[in-house]
C-alpha cells in the first residue's frame, strides 16, 4: 500500500508541474506549447494504471485539480470552435468530420453509450423518439453520430449555453452538405440546462457531456434538476471519470445520480488508454432493485477496445492544416 502511495503522490507531482505549466500559457487555443502540455497531460492521466482516488487528495491537490479540470473544458471547446470553423470553409462539411483529430474516439464513445443504452435500458429507450443532448458545442460531433449511426429515426434536441457555439453548429449542418435527413431531425437551442424544466419530460434519453456542470456542486445541482424535470422512466446518460482521468473532466459517482432521483443501471470504466470518459447509464424514478454492472470487469462493450490508437494533442494543428487544405 506504501508503493501505491508512493506512485500516486509522484504521478500528483508530476501532473501538479503541468497544471502549473498549463495555468501560464498566453492561450489556451490549439498551438504548438499548448498542445504538447497537454499532450503530456493526456499520457499521465488516461493510463487505466494511473490509480489515484481523487477523493482522497489533500486541499492543495484538490484545487489544484479542479482548475485542471476547468483549463481542459476551456482548452476542448477552443478546439472544437476552431475546427468548426476550419470545417465550416469546406463544401459538404459533414463528410470531412474525420479530419477532427478526437474523431475516432468519439466514434467508439457514441458506439460505447449506445451499447450500454442497449444492454441495461428496457429496449424502448435503446430506439428513442426523442433525445436531448446537454452541453453539444461547436462541434457536435457526439450527438451527430447517435443521430446518424445509432439512432436514425430519434428527433435529437442540443442544447448548449453558448450562442456562438450553437450558431457554429448549425452552420455546420446547413452547409452544403448530403446529411439533410440528420440535419432535418437535429436542433439547436441556448438555454443553460437549469433554465429548462418542462421541455425535459418530452425526452425518452438525456445525454449528460462532461463539461455541463465543471465543480461538483455544480454537477450535482444539474442532476438533481434533471430527477425533477425528466419524465418517470426516461434514460439518462452520464460521463464521468475514473482514477488519474479525473485530473482531466469532472468525476460523478453513482450515488450522486442517484440522490438525483435515478436507478443506476450499469458503470463502466475504460480499461485502456484510448478512452478517457467513464460512463453511467441511469433510469428516472425507479426504485433500485438490482446493484448495477460496474465494469471492468465488462464484456458487454467490446466495441470500445481499440482499433487504433488515440491520437495525441499535439496532431492538432496539422488537422486544422488538413483542413485549410481541402477548403483552399
Amino acid at each position: 500500500m506504501g508503493c501505491e502511495n508512493k506512485e500516486a503522490a509522484a504521478l500528483v507531482k508530476k501532473i501538479a508541474g503541468l497544471h502549473a505549466a498549463i495555468s501560464k500559457l498566453p492561450s489556451l487555443s490549439p498551438s504548438p506549447e499548448a498542445d504538447a502540455l497537454f499532450t503530456a497531460l493526456v499520457a499521465l492521466c488516461a493510463p487505466p494504471s494511473a490509480a489515484v482516488d481523487v477523493a482522497a487528495l489533500g486541499p492543495r491537490a484538490r484545487r489544484m485539480r479542479a482548475d485542471l479540470v476547468r483549463l481542459c473544458a476551456d482548452a476542448e471547446a477552443r478546439l472544437e470552435a476552431r475546427c468548426s470553423d476550419a470545417l465550416a470553409a469546406l463544401d459538404a462539411p459533414l463528410d470531412h468530420l474525420r479530419l477532427f483529430p478526437y474523431h475516432d474516439n468519439y466514434v467508439r464513445l457514441s458506439e460505447l453509450e449506445h451499447a450500454l443504452l442497449s444492454r441495461h435500458a428496457p429496449d424502448h429507450l435503446a430506439v428513442p423518439a426523442r433525445v436531448a443532448f446537454l452541453g453539444s458545442g461547436s462541434l457536435p460531433l457526439s450527438a451527430l453520430l447517435l443521430a446518424a449511426r445509432h439512432m436514425p429515426d430519434a428527433a435529437v434536441d442540443c442544447f448548449d449555453r453558448c450562442a456562438a457555439a450553437n450558431e457554429r453548429a448549425r452552420r455546420l449542418l446547413l452547409r452544403g452538405n448530403d446529411n439533410s435527413r440528420v440535419a432535418a431531425r437535429m436542433s439547436f437551442r441556448t438555454a443553460d440546462v437549469e433554465g429548462l424544466t418542462h421541455e425535459l419530460a418530452a425526452y425518452d434519453v438525456v445525454f449528460l457531456v462532461a463539461p455541463v456542470g465543471v465543480a461538483p456542486e455544480e454537477k450535482a445541482r444539474v442532476i438533481a434538476h434533471l430527477g425533477r424535470h425528466m419524465a418517470a422512466g426516461a434514460a439518462l446518460v452520464v460521463r464521468s471519470a475514473h482514477g488519474a482521468r479525473g485530473f482531466l473532466c469532472p468525476v460523478v459517482e453513482p450515488a450522486e445520480v442517484r440522490r438525483g432521483g435515478f436507478q443506476v443501471l450499469a458503470v463502466h470504466h475504460p480499461d485502456n488508454a484510448e478512452m478517457v470518459y467513464s460512463v453511467i447509464v441511469a433510469r428516472k424514478g425507479y426504485l433500485e432493485l438490482v446493484p448495477p454492472v460496474v465494469s471492468p470487469p465488462c464484456n458487454c462493450c467490446e466495441v470500445e477496445k481499440a482499433r487504433g490508437s488515440v491520437p495525441s494533442t499535439s496532431c492538432h494543428l496539422d488537422a486544422m492544416d488538413e483542413i485549410r487544405r481541402r477548403a483552399w
